[in-house]
């Protein structure tokens, strides 16, 4: 009897490729992935990766051709590239229609406001008079973002004055770039609500997690975000899932928020398994991995909740060190119950290099806990 595997194409050779493998082997799914080094994350863990580049069609339609679907490490790749590849009969989820929304922050601020989805005040910059009338609206400083290709904290700006900002712009324009201005919004914590929606339609909604930044880099979650009241929990969540719908997002749909206390407004959308969600690996039925593949592929999706009471997420953020792996033993001795996942990548400052995993019910004993593995892998400390 011969067994159908589904192939699934992964753009992009980073960690998030790299985590879709577990759970492509357990669905016996063959995963492939294009990947511009034979040495990236992804391609360190997964047989079948094809050297090429995102940017090179004959390449991109090669790879895709030998796949039943197409999805994403990645945003960046051409949006005429993937309309092709769907125009040859490939399957592609998320789809282009889908994420240019994600590729360029213009096209899903004003798709977001006019569905009325709170966003921050925003406008497109295009000139010096739009920039001045803006800073004017809503005071400085505010916040510059390039409208394509930025991500974790690259891209963006505060600029305190117009002579800064006209610096700025003159910068993003230079690269061929449109510019996005968006008010600083005062608030009181930035939280992550994930889904996973299926072609189909079927939609699942992970608990909405606290998420905190350094330097532009997600660097703790904790999930579900303590002390959210859970009407606010419930509106962030049907907030995810309206834009999902209102996008035809096919996938992983991570939704950063910004609460103010008083309002919830969206920060960024990413359609792929996402940072906030490396929490779900260790603490959900089904991981936001597990679930990217399910939903690509049209199958029924699995259970979002959570395992344990909560869950804290610590990224490893590169330091001027070596190798993490002669922590382990100190790790491994200390806390039996802490789950490091590493992603193959060279060490170099302010590198997202691995996570690490708490799961249990006292959340002051898993901050510290996290944070220790974090610390002590990292070198932060030594004991």
């Amino acid at each position: 009897m011969t067994v159908s595997t589904p192939r699934v194409g992964v753009i992009g050779g980073g960690q998030l490729a790299r985590m879709m493998q577990p759970a492509a082997i357990n669905l016996g799914i063959h995963l492939r992935v294009i990947s511009t080094s034979a040495t990236d994350s992804a391609a360190q863990v997964i047989p079948d990766t094809v050297v090429g580049s995102h940017e090179d069609w004959e390449a991109l339609k090669a790879f895709a051709l030998e796949c039943d679907v197409i999805t994403f490490d990645h945003e960046h790749v051409p949006t005429q590239f993937l309309e092709e590849l769907q125009k040859l009969g490939v399957a592609v989820r998320p789809g282009p229609h889908a994420l240019r929304y994600a590729q360029d922050k213009i096209e899903m601020r004003t798709a977001l406001t006019a569905a009325g989805i709170p966003c921050p005040k925003w406008k497109e910059i295009t000139s010096e008079s739009d920039l001045s009338e803006f800073g004017e609206l809503v005071a400085w400083p505010l916040i510059l973002k390039t409208a394509r290709g930025g991500y974790d904290g690259k891209g963006v700006w505060v600029v305190r004055s117009l002579a800064e900002a006209l610096d700025v712009i003159t910068e993003i324009h230079a690269a061929g770039n449109r510019v996005l201005a968006e008010e600083l919004v005062p608030f009181t914590r930035e939280l992550a609500a994930q889904v996973a929606r299926s072609p189909h339609g079927q939609c699942v909604a992970y608990p909405v997690v606290k998420s905190t930044q350094t330097d532009g880099i997600c660097h703790e979650v904790i999930a579900p975000c303590p002390d959210l009241d859970p009407e606010r929990a419930a509106k962030a969540q049907a907030m995810a899932i309206k834009i999902a719908d209102l996008l035809d997002v096919h996938g992983m749909l991570a939704v950063e928020l910004f609460d103010t206390g008083s309002e919830i407004l969206v920060n960024e959308l990413a359609m792929r398994p996402h940072n906030s969600g490396h929490w779900s690996m260790d603490g959900a039925v089904t991981s936001q991995f597990e679930n990217h593949l399910r939903a690509v592929l049209d199958w029924p999706l699995g259970s979002p909740a959570p395992t344990g009471p909560q869950t804290v997420m610590v990224n490893l953020l590169g330091k001027d060190l070596g190798d993490l792996q002669s922590a382990f033993r100190h790790i491994m001795a200390r806390d039996p119950g802490i789950k490091v996942h590493l992603y193959g990548k060279e060490v170099r400052p302010g590198r997202k290099i691995g996570h690490v995993n708490a799961t249990g019910g006292n959340i002051e004993d898993l901050l510290q806990r996290a944070w220790h593995a974090a610390d002590y892998l990292t070198g932060v400390i030594d004991e």
